[in-house]
């Protein structure tokens, strides 16, 4: 049997709770979302590799929506049991107005 694991638990070992502000009297929340992943094949140095996706992605319209209104990115990288790879996610902390401005907009 092969050992798989779900990025989205991954990501929630590393997430942290939502956070809640009041911003002009209002209360706003801040949470995580995966706004970006890709897989790269096997390598010896899959950061390395990783960087030109992590770059495209960036200079995206969506890379660039995520850089402006993010309060927090960071990426996280797992083996990819199944494609013999490794799967990474770029995860931003953004507002629930943001994220779901993303989601409409981005999602495919």
């Amino acid at each position: 049997m092969a050992i798989l694991r779900n990025l989205e638990r991954e990501h929630s070992k590393h997430g942290r709770p939502p956070e809640y502000k009041i911003i002009d009297g209002n209360v706003v929340k801040f949470s995580d979302m995966v706004v970006h992943r890709f897989r790269i094949a096997d390598t010896d140095n899959p950061v390395q590799i990783a960087a030109e996706p992590i770059s495209d992605w960036q200079n995206s319209e969506a890379g660039q929506f995520v850089i402006e209104h993010a309060v927090e990115t960071w990426w996280i990288r797992q083996v990819d049991h199944l494609w013999h790879g490794f799967e990474f996610a770029i995860v931003a902390r953004m507002k629930e107005s943001d994220q779901t401005f993303y989601t409409l907009k981005y999602v495919r």
